[in-house]
Protein backbone atom coordinates (compact mmCIF):
# COMPACT_ATOMS: atom_id res chain seq x y z
CA UNK A 1 0.00 0.00 0.00
CA UNK A 2 0.95 3.86 -0.31
CA UNK A 3 1.70 6.09 2.28
CA UNK A 4 -1.83 8.14 1.36
CA UNK A 5 -3.37 4.29 1.39
CA UNK A 6 -2.49 4.29 5.59
CA UNK A 7 -3.19 7.95 5.86
CA UNK A 8 -6.65 7.26 4.52
CA UNK A 9 -7.07 3.84 6.22
CA UNK A 10 -5.85 5.65 9.83
CA UNK A 11 -8.48 8.64 8.98
CA UNK A 12 -11.44 5.36 8.57
CA UNK A 13 -10.44 2.99 10.77
CA UNK A 14 -10.60 5.61 14.02
CA UNK A 15 -8.35 3.80 16.52
CA UNK A 16 -7.73 4.29 20.03
CA UNK A 17 -4.58 6.15 18.73
CA UNK A 18 -6.58 7.87 16.72
CA UNK A 19 -9.31 9.21 19.26
CA UNK A 20 -5.88 9.93 21.92
CA UNK A 21 -5.08 12.37 18.62
CA UNK A 22 -8.27 13.60 17.81
CA UNK A 23 -9.11 15.13 21.66
CA UNK A 24 -5.48 17.01 21.39
CA UNK A 25 -6.11 18.69 18.44
CA UNK A 26 -9.50 19.60 19.38
CA UNK A 27 -8.34 21.56 22.47
CA UNK A 28 -5.31 23.32 20.20
CA UNK A 29 -8.10 23.99 17.77
CA UNK A 30 -10.60 25.73 19.56
CA UNK A 31 -8.10 28.21 21.09
CA UNK A 32 -7.62 29.07 17.17
CA UNK A 33 -9.57 31.74 15.27
CA UNK A 34 -12.21 30.54 12.97
CA UNK A 35 -10.49 30.89 9.91
CA UNK A 36 -6.86 29.79 10.50
CA UNK A 37 -4.30 29.48 8.00
CA UNK A 38 -2.17 26.48 8.12
CA UNK A 39 1.12 25.04 6.50
CA UNK A 40 0.74 21.37 6.24
CA UNK A 41 -2.86 19.18 4.97
CA UNK A 42 -4.09 17.50 8.22
CA UNK A 43 -5.43 14.70 6.21
CA UNK A 44 -2.74 14.59 2.70
CA UNK A 45 -4.61 12.19 1.41
CA UNK A 46 -7.86 14.30 0.64
CA UNK A 47 -6.06 17.57 -0.27
CA UNK A 48 -3.90 15.31 -2.88
CA UNK A 49 -7.12 13.76 -4.18
CA UNK A 50 -8.89 16.84 -4.34
CA UNK A 51 -6.01 18.94 -6.30
CA UNK A 52 -3.84 19.99 -3.59
CA UNK A 53 -0.15 20.21 -4.55
CA UNK A 54 3.06 21.55 -2.32
CA UNK A 55 3.66 24.37 -4.63
CA UNK A 56 3.30 27.91 -4.61
CA UNK A 57 0.32 29.31 -5.48
CA UNK A 58 -1.65 26.42 -3.07
CA UNK A 59 -2.72 27.97 -0.05
CA UNK A 60 -4.69 25.84 2.91
CA UNK A 61 -6.72 27.40 6.15
CA UNK A 62 -8.63 25.54 8.63
CA UNK A 63 -11.97 26.68 9.19
CA UNK A 64 -14.64 26.43 12.01
CA UNK A 65 -17.73 26.60 11.57
CA UNK A 66 -20.42 26.30 14.36
CA UNK A 67 -23.46 23.08 14.71
CA UNK A 68 -27.27 23.54 15.04
CA UNK A 69 -30.01 24.87 13.56
CA UNK A 70 -29.99 28.91 13.16
CA UNK A 71 -31.03 31.25 15.54
CA UNK A 72 -33.71 34.24 14.73
CA UNK A 73 -34.98 36.30 17.20
CA UNK A 74 -38.49 35.69 19.19
CA UNK A 75 -41.17 37.61 17.63
CA UNK A 76 -43.12 39.88 20.45
CA UNK A 77 -46.77 39.52 19.42
CA UNK A 78 -49.35 38.19 16.81
CA UNK A 79 -48.62 34.93 16.47
CA UNK A 80 -49.34 31.09 17.85
CA UNK A 81 -46.22 29.14 18.90
CA UNK A 82 -46.22 26.73 15.75
CA UNK A 83 -46.10 30.14 13.70
CA UNK A 84 -43.45 32.07 15.56
CA UNK A 85 -40.39 30.53 13.17
CA UNK A 86 -37.91 30.31 15.71
CA UNK A 87 -37.37 26.66 16.42
CA UNK A 88 -36.40 24.01 13.06
CA UNK A 89 -34.65 26.79 11.11
CA UNK A 90 -32.19 25.25 8.90
CA UNK A 91 -29.99 26.74 6.48
CA UNK A 92 -30.08 25.10 2.87
CA UNK A 93 -26.99 25.99 2.27
CA UNK A 94 -24.26 22.90 3.55
CA UNK A 95 -21.93 23.79 6.61
CA UNK A 96 -18.84 22.90 4.19
CA UNK A 97 -20.13 25.54 1.58
CA UNK A 98 -20.67 28.11 4.48
CA UNK A 99 -16.84 27.35 5.84
CA UNK A 100 -15.92 27.60 1.74
CA UNK A 101 -17.38 31.38 1.99
CA UNK A 102 -15.71 32.37 4.82
CA UNK A 103 -12.90 31.75 3.94
CA UNK A 104 -13.65 33.03 0.87
CA UNK A 105 -14.27 36.28 2.56
CA UNK A 106 -10.90 35.92 4.58
CA UNK A 107 -8.94 35.53 1.55
CA UNK A 108 -10.22 38.03 -0.88
CA UNK A 109 -7.60 37.82 -3.57
CA UNK A 110 -7.46 33.74 -3.87
CA UNK A 111 -10.06 31.31 -5.13
CA UNK A 112 -11.52 28.50 -3.23
CA UNK A 113 -10.61 24.90 -5.36
CA UNK A 114 -12.24 22.27 -2.69
CA UNK A 115 -12.35 21.36 0.77
CA UNK A 116 -13.09 18.42 3.25
CA UNK A 117 -13.54 17.69 6.35
CA UNK A 118 -11.33 17.06 9.31
CA UNK A 119 -13.19 16.82 12.33
CA UNK A 120 -16.28 17.61 14.68
CA UNK A 121 -17.21 18.17 17.98
CA UNK A 122 -20.83 19.26 19.87
CA UNK A 123 -20.70 22.57 18.91
CA UNK A 124 -18.46 22.95 16.25
CA UNK A 125 -17.10 21.35 12.79
CA UNK A 126 -14.06 21.98 11.26
CA UNK A 127 -13.22 21.68 7.34
CA UNK A 128 -9.61 22.86 6.05
CA UNK A 129 -10.12 24.71 2.12
CA UNK A 130 -7.59 24.55 -0.40
CA UNK A 131 -7.24 27.85 -1.84
CA UNK A 132 -5.38 29.09 -4.76
CA UNK A 133 -3.63 32.28 -5.88
CA UNK A 134 -4.71 33.04 -9.81
CA UNK A 135 -2.11 35.61 -10.24
CA UNK A 136 0.87 33.06 -9.27
CA UNK A 137 3.33 32.62 -11.97
CA UNK A 138 3.39 28.85 -11.20
CA UNK A 139 -0.60 28.46 -11.18
CA UNK A 140 -0.67 30.49 -14.61
CA UNK A 141 2.03 28.03 -16.16
CA UNK A 142 0.45 25.07 -15.03
CA UNK A 143 -2.21 23.49 -17.39
CA UNK A 144 -3.76 21.25 -14.95
CA UNK A 145 -4.90 24.39 -12.72
CA UNK A 146 -4.61 27.44 -14.74
CA UNK A 147 -8.65 27.58 -15.86
CA UNK A 148 -8.61 29.21 -12.14
CA UNK A 149 -7.15 31.95 -13.51
CA UNK A 150 -10.03 32.83 -15.87
CA UNK A 151 -12.59 35.48 -15.31
CA UNK A 152 -15.80 33.03 -15.72
CA UNK A 153 -14.08 31.14 -12.32
CA UNK A 154 -13.75 34.90 -10.40
CA UNK A 155 -16.14 33.91 -7.01
CA UNK A 156 -17.00 30.35 -8.16
CA UNK A 157 -17.60 29.86 -4.30
CA UNK A 158 -20.25 32.48 -4.27
CA UNK A 159 -22.33 31.00 -7.45
CA UNK A 160 -22.01 27.59 -5.58
CA UNK A 161 -19.34 26.25 -8.47
CA UNK A 162 -16.93 24.14 -6.00
CA UNK A 163 -17.85 20.41 -4.96
CA UNK A 164 -19.90 21.06 -1.89
CA UNK A 165 -21.63 23.83 -3.72
CA UNK A 166 -22.85 21.85 -6.08
CA UNK A 167 -24.31 18.96 -3.96
CA UNK A 168 -25.78 21.60 -2.17
CA UNK A 169 -27.57 22.90 -4.57
CA UNK A 170 -28.90 18.97 -5.97
CA UNK A 171 -26.25 19.19 -8.88
CA UNK A 172 -25.14 15.36 -8.41
CA UNK A 173 -28.27 14.27 -10.17
CA UNK A 174 -29.21 13.64 -13.92
CA UNK A 175 -31.60 12.64 -15.64
CA UNK A 176 -35.53 11.42 -14.62
CA UNK A 177 -36.27 12.25 -11.05
CA UNK A 178 -33.99 15.55 -11.15
CA UNK A 179 -35.72 17.63 -13.45
CA UNK A 180 -36.71 20.44 -11.37
CA UNK A 181 -33.16 20.70 -9.69
CA UNK A 182 -32.36 22.83 -12.70
CA UNK A 183 -32.00 26.16 -12.03
CA UNK A 184 -31.18 25.26 -8.48
CA UNK A 185 -31.73 27.44 -5.85
CA UNK A 186 -28.59 29.55 -4.82
CA UNK A 187 -29.17 30.26 -0.93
Amino acid sequence: MSAYKYVSKFWKERNSEFRKLRVSRLIKWRREPSVNRIEYPTRIDRARALGYKRKKGFILARVRVPRGGRRKSRPTSGRRSKRMGVRRITPKKSRQWIAEERCARRFKNLEVLNSYPVLNDGLHRWFEVILVDPFASEILSDPKINWISKPSSRGRVYRGKTSAGLKSRGLRRKGKGAEHLRPSYDR
